[in-house]
């Protein structure tokens, strides 16, 4: 009897020890059901001490790990060295692929800092595929390339490319808080730019002729919306081709609820851009924070993916049509809830976060994640059997989901999904030439190659 109850004990202490460490390691699977339900049960101020005082060497082993990485990152300098070359699968076995990450010379997102950290708004690193080159911008400003061949040698090679936003801010009086887009066309280089001027904080886009040696870059768009609480993350950012002479751009509802769903300001919308006139007009409203953001000509379609508050991270569907400014709900309609930190009388006084899109006369999402998988960039592929996939990166889940569409993408056939492991995804391209996608990997950081068998 005495020894089934040791055993017992033992068991229990095995998985109580296994729970632990599964919520206090920074590599756990933030998708996995198990693991966010003890997440809920057990505090997290708790699992911390455990991982401080129980976890010891387990937890210095994964920092030794990691600056170790660190240390051969900054010695490599712009080499770009290739330090990782795996297979891996899908959730559900179905597929495999090859996975590549080469170092980037800036700094790692610091997540014991906090992921809202202002730090982190200058470690946040986008990619763009320049003609045969691949354009990086730091979230620091710093601009380098690369040629796309170099992915398959050793080393990627990579080249600084001098460029004047210092002296931009330094002269304008302004203070620079990272990027959230870098977008090229018709031999100009876009850079979308978190600032501060007298005004407050803001999002404005910069423009550049390409050049290899020095990018001379100029104000191009000027939102003139304000963030009403000073620095936030709530910005959107992206810039992407649209029909005719325009371009997309996102910009997010920066906080300012007292504006939202109005067409008087620019916050928590989708817009196009004349690039010879910089007439603007709105394409949808009702985006808390779009991330992602893709036009498919083919079939007028324009696709946005956006982050929810707690849970209700969302993909967008508008098929474009001049006659009609599409609303996809925010705030008012969410399948998120708000953060424990948020005061849930504002949400339920206000009327805001109901689950419901379509039975308040919005566009419902055409998927959306709980809990948050961070959703980021996405893009389009054509399918090979009569369907459609989109691509989508992911920063919380650290993984790229494959959707499978049927041809009219009115209907999702299936979801595959590649978990990276303790890999935030910031960005994401796909080369169609040679059927590869380029990412930027932003836990060491790296450039990731992603290619499917």
């Amino acid at each position: 009897m005495k020894k089934n109850f040791l055993i017992l004990i033992v068991i229990v202490v095995f998985i109580l020890f296994s729970a632990f460490w599964s919520i206090v390691s920074e590599g756990y699977d933030k998708q996995n059901k198990s693991i966010l339900f003890l997440k809920k049960i057990i505090p997290s101020s708790l699992a911390k001490k455990v991982r401080d005082k129980i976890f010891v060497i387990p937890n210095l082993k994964e920092k030794n790990r990691i600056l170790n990485i660190q240390v051969k990152k900054y010695e490599q300098g712009y080499k770009g060295i290739l330090f990782y070359d795996e297979k891996i699968k899908s959730t559900n076995k179905k597929f495999e692929a090859n996975i590549k990450k080469f170092f980037l010379p800036f700094p790692r997102l610091d997540l014991n800092l906090g992921w809202n950290a202002e730090k982190n708004s200058k470690r946040a690193h986008y990619l763009e595929i320049v003609d045969d080159k691949i354009f990086v911008a730091s979230g620091l400003g710093e601009t380098i390339y690369f040629d796309k061949t170099n992915i398959n040698n050793q080393e990627l090679k990579q080249k600084k490319i001098f460029n004047n936003l210092e002296n931009i801010f330094q002269k304008d009086n302004k203070i620079f808080f990272g990027i959230r887009d870098l977008f090229y066309e018709n031999n100009y280089i876009y850079l979308s730019i978190l600032e501060s001027d007298e005004k407050g904080f803001t999002i404005n886009i910069y423009r550049a002729k390409k050049d290899l040696k020095n990018l001379e870059f100029k104000l191009f768009f000027k939102s003139n919306e304000y963030s009403e609480t000073g620095y936030n993350l709530q910005t959107g950012g992206r810039i992407e081709k649209f029909e005719k002479n325009k371009i997309l751009f996102s910009i997010g509802f920066l906080d300012k609820y007292k504006s939202v769903q109005s067409k008087n300001s620019l916050a928590e919308k989708i817009i196009s851009i004349d690039k010879d006139n910089l007439k603007q007009e709105l394409v949808s409203i009702g985006h808390r924070n779009p991330q992602g953001l893709y036009f498919l000509k083919k079939k007028n379609l324009i696709i946005n993916t956006e982050h929810g508050p707690q849970g209700g991270d969302e993909i967008n569907f508008n098929f474009f049509s001049n006659s009609e400014i599409k609303n996809f709900g925010w705030p008012i309609s969410s399948y998120g809830i708000p953060y424990p930190s948020q005061d849930k009388n504002f949400y339920e006084n206000n009327g805001f976060l109901k689950k419901s899109h379509s039975q308040y006369g919005f566009l419902e999402p055409i998927k959306y994640f709980v809990p948050s998988i961070g959703i980021s960039e996405i893009v389009h592929v054509n399918g090979k059997d009569n369907t459609e996939r989109l691509f989508v990166a992911s920063l919380r889940a650290n993984s790229i989901y494959m959707i499978k569409f049927n041809k009219d993408m009115k209907k999702i056939l299936q979801v595959n999904r590649f978990n990276f492991k303790n890999t935030r995804v910031r960005d994401l391209k796909y080369d169609e030439k040679t059927q590869t996608f380029f990412m930027i990997l932003e836990n060491t950081p790296a450039i990731g190659i992603f290619k499917i068998n």
